[in-house]
């Protein structure tokens, strides 16, 4: 088995200029309803979301990517012929048909090879994965992974009744971002310790796949809907997918640690996806334990960014210092499907 690892050689996020305030969010549902209104202030009470971020109506989930890939390659100097595969990660995509990850590369000029990798708020997770494993077979030394999330456009603002707001309400907190990650092939000569990423587990409960849906696709046919309104946004039964994912968590997360001789203490910063502020107290109540000064909390003014989530937290412990070379970090995975998992990497 080769010892070579995936190294972090950057990492980035672009957000949409367009901000928009939870009070200006009801203000559109009701505006779009005729009739319904909803209660002012809950959708921030039960989520904790004060405003999200809205692509332009001409943007798509590639141009995210693609802008903060751009972002990254200058930052770090990289020219798109030194890249030798491009992942894009992420819930959203374009179109069915192709790849979102060509339409990246196309607007990034790239000539390497592309493939998607898709599950949900997984999906980056899952393709930080591959990565490893692929650089540590030799056969790729320079892999960008790329993620493009617009999931507000699967937000349904138009609202019959209470009932139909209850399974369309955490879609609200949904908010469109883009991220990308460069890695590199490392070996770190003994005795020191390695760099990269040092090992992952993940766990899922896919019985529990009905409980967040959406039945249509792409960005492109969610923004010029044809068919019926609710089969193109996001429906969740909201009990059914917590109880699935707090059992993963409760399960999954102490005894992949300790496969990987770990424990929480052991890791300066800890990124776990952020869907609710309430989820984020169970994280870090006493069945699971996250130490809950090693998170960055990006969901108030950021909302649920869905797989850019954990790009996002883990390119703000970088700014702010929080995260430095040689500090292992830990990410967390929960995602509809429903799926859990957990990262660790020395920076």
């Amino acid at each position: 088995m080769s010892d070579l690892r995936a190294c972090l050689a950057g990492a980035t996020t672009y957000l949409p200029e367009r901000w928009v305030s939870m009070g200006e969010r009801e203000a559109q549902i009701a505006a779009a309803s005729g009739g319904f209104t909803p209660p002012p202030g809950l959708i921030t009470q039960l989520t904790g979301v004060t405003g999200v971020h809205l692509i332009d109506d001409e943007q798509q989930a590639s141009d995210l990517a693609a802008g903060a890939a751009r972002k990254l390659l200058a930052d770090q100097g990289v020219r798109p012929a030194d890249i030798d595969l491009m992942i894009f990660a992420a819930a959203s995509q374009d179109m069915i048909e192709p790849a979102t990850s060509h339409v990246v590369a196309a607007k990034l000029a790239l000539t390497c090879p592309v493939f998607d990798v898709k599950n949900a708020c997984n999906s980056v997770l899952n393709a930080m994965e591959i990565t490893q494993a692929l650089i540590a077979s030799g056969r790729y030394r320079t892999i960008l992974i790329t993620c493009g999330e617009a999931p507000s456009v699967a937000a349904q603002l138009r609202i019959p009744d209470a009932a139909a707001f209850a399974r369309a309400l955490p879609a609200y907190g949904f908010s469109d971002a883009g991220a990308a990650l460069l890695w590199t092939a490392q070996e770190t000569p003994r005795p020191l310790p390695p760099r990269g990423i040092l090992g992952c587990r993940f766990a899922a409960d896919s019985a529990a796949w009905p409980s967040a849906t959406v039945l249509h696709g792409g960005i492109a046919s969610l923004r010029h809907r044809s068919g019926p309104e609710a089969a193109a946004c996001f429906r969740m039964d909201s009990v059914r997918m917590r109880d699935s994912l707090r059992a993963l968590g409760r399960a999954h997360l102490h005894r992949a640690l300790d496969e990987l001789g770990l424990t929480f203490d052991d890791f300066a910063f800890i990124g776990a996806h952020q869907v609710a502020l309430a989820d984020l107290d169970e994280l870090c109540g006493p069945e699971i334990g996250v130490p809950r000064d090693k998170l960055i909390i990006t969901l108030p003014e950021h909302g649920n960014v869905a797989s850019a989530s954990l790009p996002l937290q883990l390119t703000r412990a970088l700014e702010t210092g929080r995260a430095n070379p040689g500090d292992l970090v830990a990410l967390i995975g929960l995602a509809a499907g429903s799926s859990a998992g957990l990262m660790t990497l020395r920076l």
